[in-house]
């Protein structure tokens, strides 16, 4: 009986033992399927679990620095020349001799004249126009000829010399009956130097007697000037650079010295690329006896000043250039002529501007009414006396006329 009492305790204790294991199987069961859930706490069935932000993954450092490069320009070589290699700068052919003489000038030109080993042709080769006089076919050499003031010479004049002008030049004709040429044109200035004042040296004079007649010819030579002048008219300008618009100042002048008292004027004037009035382009901005055309044909400032000293005669010029000339290099070219002073102002001795109408320098107006038509005609006009010379051709040049800067 004893033993029967206590069965119900002992099927209690089993039974409850049976049921923690089973809840302790199933928590276990529940941890294997929701890991998640036991991790980040406990939530309730229909809450959502939020998931963790992506982590950026990080590269590893490199555990050496690179040694790859960009490669690197190519550097050039020096050049390499051959052994006693001796660098020479080019020099011009001595291919041009020159004599000057009292009163002509003597040229000689080799006609391997660019120094090239080819002969220029015969016909190809001038003196300011001129052919030669001679040829040496044997030294292959072209001799020219001429008088001081022949072949285009200009007389230009300093301090100390009388300066005559020469220029040889060489313009290539076509090859073969082809519009082409292979040699470049070539321009050559000569001067012929010539003392304007003899110096006296302590050697013993000898008396040079001559007749009365050729000594008074002396003393009525007159010497002609034609030069740039400074802004003040008080110098002679340095500077032969002009800008397009700039006033270029000229001023003629004779110098009489035992003559009578003379008056100069400027009968033409021409403007030319070369040295050389007989060439294309050309521009006459002067004519007619003493016409200034410029202002007139252009609507340009330029005129005479009014005269002063009746031995100088000064006039500004607007300054241009030629349409196709690139190097905006320009000569120019001036005929002048000395009368008596006392002579009157008339229609071949004047100095004449255009501004609404004619005006003369010296104020004697009705002088320039010829200027529209020819003031030649019908009168009568000696240039020369008693074969002394009273009018000379006189040139500027070479005068730069620039463009302008942008400011």
């Amino acid at each position: 009986m004893k033993h029967s009492k206590h069965m119900p305790d002992k099927m209690i204790r089993i039974f409850f033992c049976l049921v923690c294991g089973a809840l302790a199987a199933a928590r276990e069961s529940n941890q294997i399927l929701h890991p998640a859930a036991n991790r980040f706490g406990n939530h309730s069935a229909n809450q959502q679990v939020q998931r963790p932000a992506a982590v950026q993954q990080k590269e590893p450092p490199f555990l050496e620095p690179l040694s790859w490069r960009f490669p690197e320009e190519p550097t050039k070589d020096e050049p390499r020349f051959p052994p006693n290699f001796e660098l020479r700068t080019p020099m011009a052919p001595e291919s041009i001799k020159v004599i000057c003489g009292e009163n002509s000038i003597r040229v000689e030109a080799k006609r391997d004249l660019l120094g090239s080993g080819v002969l220029v042709q015969t016909t190809d080769v001038t003196l300011g126009g001129c052919a030669a006089t001679e040829e040496d076919p044997k030294a292959q050499i072209l001799i020219f000829e001429s008088e001081l003031h022949g072949c285009g010479s200009q007389l230009l004049m300093s301090e100390e010399s009388f300066i005559y002008v020469f220029t040889l030049l060489y313009t290539p004709s076509p090859l073969g009956g082809s519009p082409i040429v292979r040699t470049i044109d070539v321009s050559v200035s000569i001067e012929c130097h010539y003392r304007r004042k003899n110096d006296v040296s302590s050697d013993v004079l000898k008396p040079n007697w001559a007749p009365f007649s050729e000594t008074k010819a002396s003393e009525e030579s007159l010497y002609f000037s034609l030069r740039l002048m400074t802004d003040n008219w008080q110098f002679p300008r340095s500077s032969t650079q002009f800008f397009l618009g700039d006033m270029m100042k000229f001023e003629a002048s004779v110098e009489q010295f035992h003559h009578i008292p003379l008056r100069v004027t400027v009968d033409s004037c021409v403007a030319t690329v070369v040295p050389n009035v007989d060439t294309v382009p050309r521009y006459a901005f002067l004519g007619n006896n003493g016409c200034m055309f410029d202002s007139q044909l252009t609507g340009s400032s330029s005129h005479f000043l009014p005269q002063s000293h009746k031995d100088k005669l000064q006039f500004e010029l607007e300054a241009f250039r030629f349409q196709h000339g690139n190097s905006g290099v320009i000569y120019i070219t001036c005929s002048l002529r000395a009368t008596e002073a006392a002579a009157n102002v008339n229609a071949t001795n004047k100095a004449c501007s255009f501004s609404s109408g004619w005006r003369e320098a010296s104020g004697i107006h009705h002088a320039c009414s010829c200027c529209d038509t020819d003031c030649r005609a019908g009168t009568k006009s000696s240039l020369t006396v008693q074969g002394t010379k009273w009018e000379q051709e006189m040139a500027v040049g070479p005068i730069t006329v620039k463009e302008k800067p942008l400011r």
